[in-house]
């Protein structure tokens, strides 16, 4: 008659499709709630040490909002391939312009752990600048964000 945590085991993680517009929702409230679905922390059956997330689409990145002065105070930097002089140095609102897929990517990869789990949550994201996406045959199902009142 003793209670017993339930810890998920890898191979009975059910997971689903999610997808998400980003139009005008802020880029970290928006990172913070991809990165919880990724983990799987919006599930009962959480488990740390195991990888028990869903898959993730994120729609329209770069309308995508920074508030506040981050278009032209934000700064992300990139050493390539650490040699000297390559530092690479572009400001948020370039990153929104020219790449947002990869400014969603880092935003959210800056939420979840580093290290081998981590990759492997990583990879179950997928971020599109448009409208379309190549997943209907896993039929997403649209994702209600908690923190952004919708």
């Amino acid at each position: 008659m003793y209670r017993q945590t339930t810890l998920a085991k890898p191979l009975e993680v059910k997971r689903q499709w999610y997808v998400i517009d980003a139009t005008d929702k802020p880029l970290g409230r928006l990172a913070s709630e991809v990165a919880m679905v990724l983990m799987g922390k919006n599930k009962p059956s959480y488990t740390p040490n195991v990888d028990c997330g869903d898959y993730v689409i994120v729609l329209n990145a770069p309308k995508v909002k920074l508030t506040g002065d981050k278009v032209h105070g934000k700064k992300y930097y990139s050493n390539r391939a650490q040699i000297t002089g390559g530092l690479r140095t572009r400001t948020a609102g370039e990153m929104v312009a020219k790449y947002p897929v990869e400014l969603v990517t880092k935003s959210v990869w800056g939420m979840i752990p580093k290290g081998r789990l981590g990759r492997q949550m990583i990879k179950k994201l997928f971020v599109y600048e448009g409208e379309a996406h190549k997943h209907e045959a896993q039929k997403p199902t649209e994702l209600k964000l908690r923190y952004l009142g919708e």
